[in-house]
Order: structure tokens, then C-alpha cells, then sequence
């Protein structure tokens, strides 16, 4: 399964201001998929996720609960 994180400067924002990661996946993949997949492969929690496609590819804006850091996950991906 692709996963993949996004580090644009909007990107960068939602993780600092609402706690969100930003995420290329797969056109195929489900959220149900998706959550559990990053649950499994971070060990965070994940609150809510919402997709999009944009320009034919698939993007999900993943919400972390609050015991789960968005910052310390993106330190964690080289995104900051």
C-alpha cells in the first residue's frame, strides 16, 4: 500500500495548528484501511480522517487524538 507523507507549507500548518498530518495514499484504499494501517505502522491514535483526490491522486487529512503528537510523528518522517 502506498503511504506517503506530504511536507508542502500548508502541510506543515495543520500540524502544528490542529494536530493533522497530510498523507498520499493509494486511490483504493479505504479510511478503515488507512486507519488501521498508520495505528499499526506509528502506534498513534487516530481521531478522524477526511480524503480528497485532487489532480488524480488520493489525499487523506489524518487528525491525531491528543496522547498522539502530529509534531513528534513528522520529526519522526523527516518532515520537520
Amino acid at each position: 500500500m502506498k503511504i506517503r507523507a506530504i511536507s508542502t507549507e500548508k502541510a506543515i500548518k495543520l500540524i502544528e495548528t490542529e494536530n493533522t498530518i497530510t498523507f498520499n495514499i493509494d486511490r483504493k484504499m479505504h479510511k478503515p484501511e488507512l486507519k488501521s494501517e498508520l495505528e499499526s505502522m506509528f502506534n498513534i491514535k487516530v481521531q478522524k480522517i477526511r480524503t480528497h483526490i485532487m489532480k488524480g491522486e488520493k489525499i487523506a487529512l489524518v487528525r491525531l487524538k491528543k496522547e498522539s503528537s502530529a509534531p513528534e510523528l513528522a520529526t519522526k518522517l523527516g518532515l520537520i
